[in-house]
């Protein structure tokens, strides 16, 4: 499976369950760590915690699974690795803080209907 064809199952998970500013950064051509990032925000612990369970059950279908989840029982940042992409599940108060689309704003912001 591609890394396109994961962003796209992940972001749907997302969007599913009402993940707010759901955001994909092509990361490919400015780091080696993944392809895509993928952001997305929740207004409470239990959405964050949702929004993370759809995505690990919507990959898991897909037979793929993560090699690293970090954050699930603060639930304030959850960090999923899936090799190619990483998604990052935070409240809305946390986004804002470390603000991770400014701080990889080289890579390059995805609509996801271009995928």
């Amino acid at each position: 499976m591609t890394s396109k064809e994961l962003v796209k199952i992940a972001y749907d998970a997302l969007d599913e369950k009402k993940g707010i500013n759901i955001t994909v950064i092509d990361i490919s051509e400015i780091s080696i760590i993944a392809d895509y990032f993928i952001i997305a925000g929740g207004n409470n612990e239990n959405q964050v915690k949702a929004l993370a369970n759809n995505v690990e059950e919507k990959l898991y279908q897909a037979e793929v699974t993560p090699s690293h989840i970090e954050g699930y029982n603060h639930a304030n940042w959850i960090l999923m690795d899936f090799n190619d992409i990483i998604i990052h599940v935070f409240n809305e108060e946390d986004r804002l803080f470390y603000d991770l689309e400014r701080i990889w704003r080289d890579g390059k912001k995805v609509n996801i209907f271009d995928l």
